[in-house]
């Protein structure tokens, strides 16, 4: 395929959420002094977060909902007694200290340096904007990509169409030299599929695919087979 742009997910796709999330916590919880097994509690949290993104992509839960509700279900549901106020504050130092960990998965230097001698490339995330480049400076990934493209900064967030035309506009890219690549079966790869526009699914926990025709890879180096 003739590919000029290619337009990447940050989250779960280049930068290491779930180990960065998981350090985030601990630092949180031992700075107000939460006395919750951590590993437990993401355990349970892991799903809730899921569901609440799903929320936030659909536009039925508000960012301020997501940050709270997920918080506030998770620790009832481990049945640690804490107070709304503690749960707010917990949910802004999260966000505040997230970007102090910064593991990317293994292999991404290597791609993005290979990569970037053939293409322009680019960032479209559904993450809160005042969190996502300071995630990509701190991990040192930043330099890489020619635009960064916030769902916040659209008005809507994938897989609504108009993130992806807005971002191909934004980046003067054409749909048929162009290719998303993200983790997220709904909101990267069929919100890209539907409007044309070719995509790579990263399925690096070898999740069940039931569409054979979605272009899979399970390691992030594996992209350098078809790209």
């Amino acid at each position: 395929m003739k590919i000029e742009h290619v337009f990447f997910d940050l989250d779960h796709t280049l930068w290491d959420f779930d180990k960065n999330s998981d350090l985030t916590f601990q630092k949180v919880f031992k700075l107000n002094n939460i006395q919750v097994n951590t590993t437990a509690f993401l355990e349970v949290y892991t799903p809730i977060n899921l569901k609440y993104w799903k929320l936030y992509r659909e536009e039925k839960v508000s960012k301020e909902k997501l940050r709270y509700g997920r918080l506030k279900e998770t620790f009832d549901a481990v049945n640690y007694n804490i107070s709304d106020a503690m749960i707010h504050k917990i949910a802004i130092e999260y966000i505040v200290h997230l970007a102090d960990f910064n593991y990317v998965f293994d292999g991404t230097f290597e791609l993005l340096n290979y990569l970037k001698e053939k293409y322009q490339l680019h960032i479209i995330t559904n993450g809160f904007e005042e969190i996502q480049t300071k995630k990509m400076i701190n991990s040192r990934i930043n330099h890489y990509f020619d635009k960064i493209i916030t769902s916040e900064s659209v008005g809507v967030k994938k897989p609504n169409p108009r993130v992806f035309k807005y971002a191909l506009e934004t980046a003067n890219a054409d749909i048929e030299k162009s290719i998303m690549i993200g983790d997220n079966l709904e909101a990267d790869v069929e919100g890209a599929i539907n409007i044309v526009l070719k995509a790579i699914h990263c399925n690096f926990n070898n999740s069940s695919i039931t569409n054979p025709k979605i272009l899979t890879v399970t390691s992030i180096l594996e992209l350098k087979q078809y790209l």
